[in-house]
């Protein structure tokens, strides 16, 4: 059963329109449009996917709900294209970036091989303009091109700490509105991690002569991608040693897709699909043989996929099929823990997410078939308002809250788990509502039994440590990265900002991204005094 946001999510963006801009296909058939498309002609595969994405226990990424069995047919939600440091190689990758959004993908790029800013240009005697102001070309461009009429490009921009323009990167979105199709993250090394901890200097390096430039301080660096991230919530930062010690290539990977979940190497795509586990919890338990066989299903899924995509480039198809690199992850977590009466801001959560993704793990690897990687957690944006579930494995965000969609859409969501709890214990009433929704959280509401404020603590509850611990314990069984924000209040100092960065690296995570609550003025979701819902 979809609910009236999931509609209006698949009405607009996702069933088939006819010219007139009609829909012209109901969710049962979309679920079956792909089913159809991605079985390969098997009847007992056509049926198995069917069921799992109609009963909502598995979704694909977007671009394969939009396009698997329509002429566009490009499926894979991530790519990664290589920027060399000359005209050509920028725009000719620019170039096939643009064809990539218009059917729906998203673009990660490392702008590293650039000459920095003053830079001499021998072919006309010039100077160079430096990596920035080719991501603001870039950005141009994605804003002019819907994805596919459906939605708006996203992509990531990488520049390494060690490059000599690092500072105007790490200031480039200090302005509100610039670079809006761009996040950003500073790749950095264990080297200058180290330096910033002994408080040393490090080398900045000329990408085009590999000499260095100049040397400076690492934690005068490291404070001001601190200050800029507490200001703006970019850049992030992404751990290039930790990502190539785990990736199983000796190729190595500069850079990640927008959402930092998947680190690529050039040219190469993923293929991201999410397992619900709100559907997945009986009689206060974790149903594991239900779990093992959607897993089995969904793996094979994501390996036909890649067979039935069609590429936007040779180069992409040809990397792809050689190292198949698929992502399953899970959105429902904060669901999944409601229904065990677990806490998220608990150790129990902690030893339950652990447990639960060296299952998924375990079995998504007997299921594969030479996937490099297989797992994947991503931030599951509009696939988990179809599902109905919380993304990803964030914790609620509020326990009421408007989010802004699709150019603007404003949906107000209503946790269900609450209000049937609330029912269920008696202290349901339409007022308590409309309170909630103002305020966002249930935490010291008297008419709100304790023992259910702790439960339903939400993202902007849960101390930042217990936010990055819960990364970091998913990633110690993910192939691929975490898409995970750390969110955080509105009077958060930027020590809690540092402290967060400090212990992603000390945990192992990938990369790390915060959020704090009101540092930009158009943010997807909202919480409190929320007019919509008086």
């Amino acid at each position: 059963m979809l609910s009236k946001n999931a509609l209006r999510v698949l009405e607009k963006r996702y069933l088939l329109k006819n010219e007139k801009g009609k829909v012209i296909e109901t969710p049962a058939r979309m679920f079956r449009r792909v089913a159809r498309a991605v079985a390969k002609g098997s009847p007992k595969l056509e049926k198995q996917f069917y069921q799992v994405m109609s009963n909502l226990e598995f979704l694909p990424n977007s671009p394969t709900l939009m396009n698997a069995g329509t002429k566009i047919g490009q499926l894979s939600a991530c790519f990664v294209l290589p920027i060399e440091d000359s005209l050509e190689s920028i725009f000719n990758t620019l170039k096939t970036a643009a064809l990539i959004h218009q059917s729906g993908g998203g673009t990660g790029f490392s702008f590293s091989k650039i000459r920095p800013r003053g830079d001499i240009v021998k072919s006309t005697k010039g100077i160079a303009s430096g990596p920035v102001s080719f991501i603001e070309v870039y950005n141009k461009t994605t804003q002019v091109i819907r994805q596919g009429g459906k939605r708006r490009g996203a992509n990531m921009g990488v520049l390494r700490v060690d490059h000599p323009d690092i500072i105007e990167f790490i200031k480039a979105k200090e302005k509100e509105g610039s670079l809006a199709n761009f996040n950003l993250s500073v790749g950095v090394t264990d080297r200058f991690m180290k330096a910033v901890k002994e408080n040393k200097s490090y080398e900045l390096i000329n990408p085009r002569t590999k000499k260095t430039l100049k040397k400076i301080n690492a934690r005068k660096i490291f404070d001001l991608i601190v200050e800029m991230a507490w200001k703006t919530g970019d850049p992030g930062i992404i751990f290039l040693d930790e990502i190539n010690r785990k990736h199983p290539l000796k190729e190595k990977i500069e850079t990640t897709n927008p959402c930092g979940e998947v680190p690529l190497l050039p040219y190469e795509s993923c293929n991201l699909g999410s397992i619900n586990l709100k559907k997945f919890v009986k009689n206060k338990k974790i149903d594991y043989k239900k779990l093992k066989k959607i897993i089995k299903i969904a793996v094979k899924f994501l390996d036909n996929v890649i067979d039935v995509n069609k590429y936007p480039l040779k180069e992409i198809e040809k990397i792809t099929k050689t190292n198949r690199k698929i992502g399953l992850g899970v959105m429902g977590f904060a669901e999944m823990l409601i229904l065990l009466e677990i806490p998220y801001n608990s150790e129990q959560a902690l030893k339950t997410a652990e447990k639960l993704m060296k299952f998924i793990s375990e079995q998504a690897k007997k299921s594969a078939k030479k996937n490099i990687t297989v797992t994947t957690i991503a931030p599951t944006g509009t696939i988990s308002i179809i599902a109905d579930c919380s993304n990803s494995i964030e914790p609620l965000f509020a326990v009421s809250f408007v989010k802004k969609v699709m150019g603007g859409t404003k949906l107000v969501e209503v946790n269900v788990l609450f209000e049937k709890i609330a029912k269920q214990k008696g202290f349901y009433s339409k007022n308590l509502m409309k309170k909630i929704a103002y305020k966002g959280t249930v935490q010291n509401m008297k008419e709100v039994p304790k023992e259910i404020q702790k439960l339903f603590e939400t993202a902007y509850d849960i101390p930042p440590e217990q936010h990055v611990k819960m990364q970091a314990v998913f990633q110690k069984y993910t192939d691929n990265a975490v898409s995970k924000t750390v969110n955080l209040k509105k009077n958060a100092a930027k020590t809690d900002v540092k402290n967060i960065f400090l212990l992603a690296h000390k945990l192992k995570c990938k990369g790390v991204t915060v959020f704090r609550q009101g540092s930009r003025k158009e943010q997807v979701i909202n919480i409190g005094k929320c007019k919509v819902c008086l």
